[in-house]
């Protein structure tokens, strides 16, 4: 009786010193966070800035999907890796190309 006190105490404090940290989900809201961000400040810029409307809202397109996408993820608590990953490279791609986009995009509409 003694000896399995002394183990399920050893448990519980190794529980208490490492605590388990779910990486997937942490990244997921980030990802969802950044993207809503991202989308309402194009929308600020082309309301009040008078940012070029149509490149900066296709360029928006995808921010809007991870947004909806992990909003949906957050609201039923299942995230995914794969989700993670390719939000993570869309949105580096995304930002690395933004500036040479934009303007490419501005000169094939106009």
């Amino acid at each position: 009786m003694k000896k399995l006190q002394v183990k399920e105490f050893h448990l519980q404090i190794i529980r208490i010193r490492m605590p388990k940290t779910n990486f997937k989900a942490i990244i997921s809201k980030i990802i969802v966070f950044y993207s809503v961000f991202y989308v309402v400040m194009k929308l600020i810029a082309i309301l009040f800035e008078d940012a070029w409307a149509l490149p900066n809202l296709i360029l928006a397109l995808p921010f809007l999907v991870f947004a909806i996408v992990g909003g949906l993820l957050m609201k039923k608590e299942q995230f995914s890796w794969i989700y993670v990953i390719v939000g993570v490279l869309v949105i580096s791609v995304i930002r690395f190309y933004e500036v040479r986009w934009v303007i490419a995009l501005h000169e094939y509409f106009s």
